[in-house]
């Protein structure tokens, strides 16, 4: 079975061969979702290289790929804390109503606008900083050569609310599929590994109280997948699921 690398490497012409029937004036929306721990970030990066790779072949296009995360989008400590529960609030952070859904579906409404290199503006895009475990507004500035835009997770494909107004914006809902039981296991180790959780007691009660539901209420909500992906779990890229 192929690697979660050979996956991506093999994805990549099929974004680059995509792009190349979408007008000049158009930009490919590319969503990449799953359960956690299915390897969004692993994949999407992956991705994002190997694309960049091939259009970089020609040195006459000047087109490019940006990658962007939607944890961009979490609510900030802040906001959770002016939640009628903060502690739920923060004990479900990474649930869809923890993040900014209206800002995210603004942003991708934005990318749909025509790219005209003349005209076109900057779009901007939060990022993530685990280290002050807050966004960063407008740290991701999307040009006009980036026509094609990969947006990384849990709810790029979710058919709820507005989210499912963005979802369909999009012109590829890549989902990578892992079963549950396995999903479990990597929670379990990646929460342990990155010192989330204190100890395997801990690291478990994350795991069932808010990743897996996450899971759950992902895979009972969301639209058609335009591609599904089998998530391997790489031993050199396992820490980074």
């Amino acid at each position: 079975m192929a690697d979660m690398n050979e996956k991506a490497k093999e994805s990549a012409p099929i974004l680059v061969d995509l792009l190349a029937k979408k007008p000049a004036f158009s930009r490919l929306l590319v969503g990449i979702y799953g359960i956690p721990a299915s390897g969004k970030s692993t994949f999407a990066n992956l991705l994002y290289k190997y694309t960049n790779n091939l259009l970089q072949t020609d040195p006459a296009n000047t087109t490019r790929v940006i990658l962007v995360s939607l944890d961009g989008w979490h609510l900030t400590r802040a906001q959770l804390d002016q939640f009628p529960d903060p502690k739920l609030a923060r004990d479900r952070r990474g649930s869809h109503w923890t993040f900014d859904g209206p800002s995210y579906l603004q942003f991708v409404q934005n990318l749909r606008e025509e790219v005209w290199p003349e005209t076109a503006r900057i779009i901007t895009a939060p990022s993530f900083d685990h280290a002050i475990k807050d966004p960063i507004p407008h740290a991701v500035r999307i040009h006009p050569q980036h026509r094609l835009v990969i947006i990384e997770g849990l709810y790029t494909a979710l058919n709820f609310d507005f989210w499912r107004e963005a979802a369909l914006l999009l012109d590829e809902r890549w989902y990578l599929e892992l079963d549950f039981e396995e999903a479990q296991k990597r929670l379990v180790k990646r929460h342990l590994v990155s010192g989330v959780a204190k100890d395997s007691t801990e690291a478990v009660w994350r795991a069932e109280a808010n990743d897996m539901p996450n899971g759950r209420f992902l895979l009972e909500n969301s639209l058609e997948p335009t591609r599904v992906i089998a998530s391997v779990e790489d031993p050199v890229l396992s820490l980074h699921l």
